[in-house]
């Protein structure tokens, strides 16, 4: 497996990584623990390092699987996890930082983790690149030991150049579906 470089967080993370979208079951079935596991260990054993999920990915359940998997492994598992798609409607007023910070503590107690790797607003609408308020919440909980550092899931090129103006953006991910 090669590594390279993270964004500015200096993970060292493998060139495959897992996104976990749909791990542990079929395009509308239910979620399955077993299934989940095995695709989880099967990936780490290959060397993969690097996940990525979402507290919206399968309601929650994906990120209980990786906790659950990640306490059975001893080798180094960086985890980014997204926030923001539980908004409903998902629209630049909902995004207020005290409903950001429950959505980090809650995917926290999830995952089984005291510190989150890399937390990710999940493709908010492009009005919250404007709003330092919200980019500042994460300074917080960096400081209070609760995330290592901020990416976005972005949808359109504005939205990453406007992010990577906030010096605490480490990472961006840029949604690309095979399917």
């Amino acid at each position: 497996m090669n590594y390279r470089t993270l964004g500015k967080t200096g993970f060292s993370i493998s060139e495959i990584s897992l996104g976990t979208w749909q791990v542990g079951g079929k395009w509308g079935a239910a979620f399955d623990d077993a299934n989940a596991d095995h695709i989880l260990h099967t990936a780490l054993d290959a060397g993969i390092n690097f996940i990525d999920t979402a507290d919206v990915y399968s309601d929650g359940l994906s990120e209980k699987a990786i906790g659950r998997v990640l306490k059975s492994r001893s080798e180094r598992v960086y985890v980014a996890t997204k926030c923001g798609r539980k908004l409903r409607p998902h629209l630049n007023a909902a995004y207020q930082p005290e409903v950001l910070r429950s959505f980090v503590e809650d995917s926290l107690k999830r995952l089984g983790l005291e510190c989150l790797d890399l937390i990710q607003l999940h493709c908010p609408p492009t009005e919250v690149y404007y709003r330092p308020e919200i980019f500042e919440l994460f300074y917080r909980l960096k400081e209070e030991g609760k995330i290592l550092h901020l990416g976005v899931s972005v949808e359109k090129v504005e939205e990453g150049l406007k992010a990577i103006e906030y010096p605490n953006v480490a990472a961006i991910q840029i949604i690309i579906n095979l399917f």
